[in-house]
């Protein structure tokens, strides 16, 4: 809660290019990136060469700094095909490093490679994609399946997982009808499925693997260039990988569960859910609609400045709640496995 309540770094781009410059030795201009949390910038190398660099929320934990920067240093050891940043070092060796803020209070900086490729949001939604997606992500949970670090057993509220912990915000919300339909996602989840995730796969997730954090190749749009954005990442059900990113297919079809079929059908081909996952798995879905209303609608409210980046997902999470509402659990996990054609593993 800490880090989604403190406001990010705000440093001019002149304190940015002399940071970069003392710390990394590269000569360039910067530019804004957007980001919930931390200051992203985009560093232009005088040499052509680009990198994002990050200056961490001051609230966040040292750990979690640590633990994003290692996930990707394990990925580049064991999957180094995986098309995910490089973590670059400074003139020291060093992973990052930390800076005082205007108010004296100290938070970590590290730079990044950045990724070229079209965000999936920009380009038309194709199954071929959705595919591709649900393969890639398959793929990457399968790279990050023997990593552990200290660090992701952090305190998130963007885990599907923990979504309970948003109940005191349903009193918030204004309009009568959304606070229903909100309280009625929140009962299927504290009954039916919290008291079963304990005895679910766990191991460290991306969280966050969606239209805008997924590159495309300009040439081919159904071939993944990048996947980026890591800042979610937290240990957690397998499971809530899956319907988190599933969530974000449920717009741009007639028939909403048609995308989120597709990609789920691609990932269980490469990675397949077990059956308890499988019963679970839909209404995690809904869970990640539900917990994007809540904290979406909070932020907008504290932080009006970065309204439109708040709420982005905003209006999809109600309209697929609003899908959901009238269709029982066994329905929508049935209409969401409709693609699987293998058998869930035990």
């Amino acid at each position: 809660m800490s880090a989604l309540s403190t406001t990010a770094p705000d440093l001019g781009p002149a304190e940015v290019e002399a940071l970069v410059r003392r710390i990394y030795g590269i000569e360039g201009s910067t530019r804004p990136l957007a980001g919930e949390r931390d200051q992203n910038c985009l560093v232009q190398a005088t040499d052509g060469s680009r990198y994002v660099f990050k200056i961490s929320n001051p609230s966040e934990p040292a750990a979690v700094v640590d633990f994003q920067i290692a996930a990707l240093d394990h990925i580049a050891r064991v999957s180094p095909g995986e098309p995910v940043p490089r973590v670059v070092r400074t003139l020291e060796g060093r992973t990052h490093s930390t800076i005082a803020l205007a108010d004296g209070v100290q938070t970590r900086v590290r730079m990044l490679t950045y990724l070229d490729g079209i965000q999936i949001r920009e380009t038309v939604r194709t199954a071929a994609q959705r595919r591709a997606m649900g393969s890639g992500l398959a793929a990457l949970n399968s790279a990050l399946c023997d990593f552990a670090h200290p660090g992701g057993a952090h305190d998130l509220l963007w885990n599907v997982a923990t979504a309970h912990r948003l109940s005191e915000q349903l009193d918030s919300l204004v309009d009568a009808q959304r606070r229903a339909l909100a309280q009625a996602f929140m009962t299927r989840f504290t009954t039916h499925v919290l008291p079963h995730l304990a005895s679910l796969r766990s191991q460290v997730i991306h969280n966050d693997y969606h239209l805008y954090n997924v590159l495309v190749a300009p040439d081919d749009q159904a071939r993944i260039v990048g996947i980026i954005d890591f800042g979610d990442m937290v240990h957690a059900p397998l499971v809530g990988e899956v319907a988190t990113a599933a969530a974000f297919h449920m717009t741009g079809n007639a028939d909403p569960f048609e995308g989120p079929a597709q990609f789920v059908a691609s990932y269980q081909a490469v990675l397949p859910l077990t059956a308890a996952e499988q019963e679970v798995v839909a209404d995690l879905m809904a869970t990640r609609h539900l917990i994007t209303a809540l904290i979406s609608e909070w932020r907008a409210a504290r932080y009006p400045e970065n309204r439109a980046y708040i709420m982005r997902h905003n209006p999809a999470a109600w309209e697929a709640l609003s899908q959901m509402a009238d269709l029982s659990r066994d329905t929508a996990r049935d209409r969401l496995l409709a693609g699987t054609s293998i058998g869930a593993t035990q």
